[in-house]
């Protein structure tokens, strides 16, 4: 992580932050991170791909056979646990925009946090 930029904190950037701040040891694929921040699926993996790049996320493949269940293996996505700090700071120092977002879209990921 040390020497590697912050990634952008967009309102997109945050919402996915939040929803995966929540249980940070839960595992989350795509279009579950997606239908939770309340954002369009061709939105997400741009994102989990920056935050896994600077080190906020860990990602695996899921061990299944695609063909055997019917449909493609899925990534799933954790918040890294050497980055909770990092990645709560990041997410007090833009809160003022998502807690905005909260009252305009109640019901959507951040609110409350």
């Amino acid at each position: 992580m040390a020497g590697v930029a912050a990634p952008r904190m967009t309102l997109s950037t945050r919402l996915v932050l939040y929803v995966l701040i929540e249980d940070p040891d839960r595992e989350m694929y795509g279009l579950q991170i997606c239908g939770a921040a309340g954002l369009p699926g061709g939105t997400i993996h741009p994102i989990l791909a920056r935050l896994e790049k600077v080190g906020w996320l860990i990602s695996r493949w899921e061990e299944i056979g695609a063909r055997e269940e019917g449909r493609p293996r899925r990534r799933y996505y954790r918040l890294n646990p050497n980055s909770l700090a990092v990645v709560r700071a990041a997410l007090h120092r833009a809160d003022p925009a998502v807690k905005l977002v909260g009252r305009l879209r109640p019901g959507r990921a951040g609110e409350g946090w």
